[in-house]
């Protein structure tokens, strides 16, 4: 079987809801990175041969195949095919995972994986709540509710339930979202991002520039204060999280080249990183976020590795009470994980999740000369993805 390479890696600067993003159309967005992974190889957009987007909200300005239509608003030819998923928080890192199987399987050389979600244009949960409006219906069938009668499918509650099995309290949450600003300050700070980041222009309501550029994470906080944190509420009643420990509303898109060792050659680019391993995994759809812990321990084993053999981690802080129980379960070092900040402070922009953090973590491998990374999101409907990459 053929080896699959990520050769190029971009992603926008995270935007705040209302933010900086949020004068662009998604489509427009993504498109903008289709075209940004082809300048960093100089590639001839005909060589391209399929996008593959992840996207959570697949309705409104994100509807009719995001992913064909990212294309269209980009200089890649209208003969270059695309199609959109769904596969929750993990939607980019799926599209990563059948990228990478295309071309392991010799059924093409050069695809790209991307993601986009613009979450200030496309609310969170409207393709739930909007036909439910109007009569449309609700995706919980007749069957899942006999299945599991009473229950709400929440990842608010998810994120809970984690911190109870997990015995983990507040203070210990509050200190591990504190501590992804500050890494995230210093990422920023110190330029780590520089070289992963596409800047886009500022645009208004009505789609024009204004003159700036956005070219930094909207959603740090430098300014954070661990005592205003814990003054919080939590967000339920007698509950351990807070706003401050969740991940926070973002507009972003980001992408990866993803090639053949033939695409390789036809580029004439040495690729930044190896996918090493790929694992999907289904868990408990109640607790829901607690997938990312046995999907590492089944990739490690197929990889024939151990937690310590991994060099970096990212694990998607949708609430702190993941990467923190995943830590515990793992064995995994701290100093290891989410090394330039996470979703507490740089966003989580659901379907362009997973690529973005593929993204940061092939950069940050190459900046710090580290081997091999490993990279987890949790996913509701208890899913995650899992990705072992190697740098080369």
């Amino acid at each position: 079987m053929s080896e699959a390479y990520i050769a190029a890696a971009t992603r926008t600067a995270g935007g705040r809801k209302g933010g900086k993003l949020s004068g662009w159309h998604p489509a427009d967005m993504a498109g903008a990175v289709l075209d940004d992974l082809l300048r960093r190889v100089d590639a001839d957009p005909d060589q391209i041969e399929d996008v593959i987007m992840g996207c959570v909200y697949q309705l409104g300005e994100q509807a009719s195949n995001i992913a064909r239509n990212a294309v269209l608003a980009s200089g890649l030819p209208d003969t270059v095919p695309g199609t959109s998923i769904d596969r929750q928080c993990g939607s980019s890192q799926q599209a990563l995972h059948f990228a990478a199987q295309a071309v392991k399987s010799d059924a093409m050389d050069i695809v790209i994986a991307a993601g986009v979600e613009s979450m200030s244009r496309v609310p969170i949960g409207l393709s739930m709540t909007l036909p439910q409006k109007h009569g449309f219906g609700y995706y919980i069938s007749p069957k899942m509710e006999r299945r599991y009668p009473g229950v709400i499918f929440n990842q608010f509650t998810g994120g809970e339930l984690m911190a109870e099995k997990y015995e983990l309290d507040r203070e210990t949450l509050d200190a591990f979202a504190y501590n992804s600003h500050l890494r995230a300050i210093h990422a920023t700070e110190q330029g780590m991002f520089k070289d992963e980041i596409l800047p886009l222009p500022v645009l208004n309501a009505e789609g024009e520039e204004t003159g700036e550029t956005h070219d930094r994470d909207e959603g740090i906080r430098f300014d954070v204060n661990r005592e205003a944190m814990s003054a919080m509420e939590p967000l339920a009643e007698g509950g351990r999280l807070t706003a401050a420990t969740a991940s926070q509303i973002c507009d972003g898109a980001s992408g990866l080249l993803v090639v053949s060792e033939r695409g390789l050659k036809a580029l004439g680019v040495e690729p930044l990183a190896r996918i090493h391993q790929m694992t999907v995994v289904g868990s408990d759809p109640v607790i829901m976020l607690e997938g990312p812990i046995p999907g590492t321990n089944k990739a490690l084993a197929r990889a024939g590795m151990s937690i310590n053999d991994i060099d970096l981690f990212e694990v998607n802080e949708a609430f702190a009470s993941i990467p923190v129980a995943w830590l515990r379960a793992t064995g995994a070092a701290p100093e290891r994980l989410n090394t330039r900040g996470g979703a507490i402070a740089l966003g989580h922009p659901l379907g362009s999740s997973g690529t973005k953090l593929m993204t940061t973590l092939v950069h940050s491998l190459r900046q710090e000369r580290k081997r091999y990374g490993l990279q987890a999101i949790c996913e509701g409907g208890g899913l995650a993805n899992v990705t072992i990459v190697e740098r080369l």
